[in-house]
């Protein structure tokens, strides 16, 4: 039986893999520095290919970042499943994040800044992307400081939370001493005022 294909006509494996390889680029090169060329030669198609499946760049790019996004917060959500304190939670969805950004393949949500090549249509699909992703956060936040742990669960506080969890992609070096999970407790312990987790036998601290 032939492998379903999605409405572009682009099988699955091979539409994430084309997504992901996109998001790379835009992400290291910048949306505009990056050609057709780039994007099929990251996973071996030839140069026009790409655009059989998507109309123009800019689609690839909303393409991306939603797909991406999604997917994302579908990963959030299972990891919390069944997690009721909200600081725990809170250390998962940081986890989570960093664990995409930095051992992951994910880059959407650092395409932020590219959505000004887009149209205001695909601006508000994007929008609206990122607003599902930040739910669980957000509700986690509100839960801290009903709970007293955080001063304030404003919408500021979330951006900055996601400022610096995402700006971690620009100098943090898999082979150096500070571990992801290191990396995300004291993530956590700033926002949070607290002293972070004691590494565990074996880690990288």
């Amino acid at each position: 039986m032939p492998r379903r294909k999605t409405d572009t006509g682009l099988e699955p494996n091979r539409r994430a893999e084309l997504l992901r390889a996109a998001a790379k680029l835009f992400v290291e090169k910048g949306f505009d520095a990056t050609t057709t060329r780039d994007i099929a030669e990251a996973v071996g198609m030839r140069s026009g290919s790409p655009f059989y499946h998507f109309r123009s760049k800019q689609e690839l790019l909303k393409a991306a970042m939603i797909e991406g996004l999604d997917a994302g917060n579908a990963q959030l959500l299972a990891a919390i499943d069944g997690i009721s304190d909200p600081e725990q939670r809170l250390r998962v969805l940081v986890r989570t994040h960093l664990g995409t950004l930095l051992e992951g393949d994910c880059r959407s949500p650092l395409l932020v800044s590219e959505t000004r090549a887009l149209d205001d249509k695909a601006r508000t699909e994007i929008a609206a992307a990122f607003d599902r992703y930040q739910v669980p956060w957000q509700e986690t936040l509100d839960a801290l400081q009903k709970a007293g742990k955080l001063a304030s669960a404003a919408p500021p506080v979330r951006l900055l939370l996601f400022g610096m969890l995402n700006w971690s992609s620009h100098w943090y070096r898999a082979a150096g001493e500070l571990s992801v999970d290191a990396l995300a407790d004291a993530a956590v312990a700033m926002l949070l005022n607290a002293s972070p987790a004691a590494p565990a036998k074996g880690s990288r601290e």
